[in-house]
């Protein structure tokens, strides 16, 4: 079951992941977070190569280096943005996976 999540990412402050602990203080969830960045990074690394392949001409020195260069850049750049959690999809994957973990937990005894 999935639960609606209402946020507004662009009013939290930017919080590093290093600087926040983990739930239960580094229990068996301290990869979460990190998960949920790498998610939202790929949810980034594909946005950034639709608006690669959305060119609307040919590019004049353009090549296969010059293309592997690219990806390599913008998987790069995702990973930064991800890192900065300024999208909020990583805040909203990690803050179901913690409610379903907190459930999970509370159910057993």
């Amino acid at each position: 079951m999935t639960t609606p999540i209402s946020s507004t990412p662009a009013a939290r402050p930017f919080v590093p992941a290093s600087a926040t602990p983990t739930l239960g203080g580094g229990g068996g969830d301290g990869g979460l977070r990190k998960a949920a960045e790498q998610f939202e990074a790929v949810i980034l690394r594909q946005l950034l190569a639709s608006m690669r392949q959305a060119k609307l001409g040919d590019d004049m020195m353009g090549s296969s280096a010059t293309d592997n260069f690219r990806e390599m850049a913008d998987a790069r750049t995702a990973d930064s943005i991800a890192a900065m959690r300024r999208f909020g999809i990583a805040d909203m994957v990690e803050r179901q996976f913690r409610g379903q973990l907190g459930a999970a937990a509370g159910g057993i005894q």
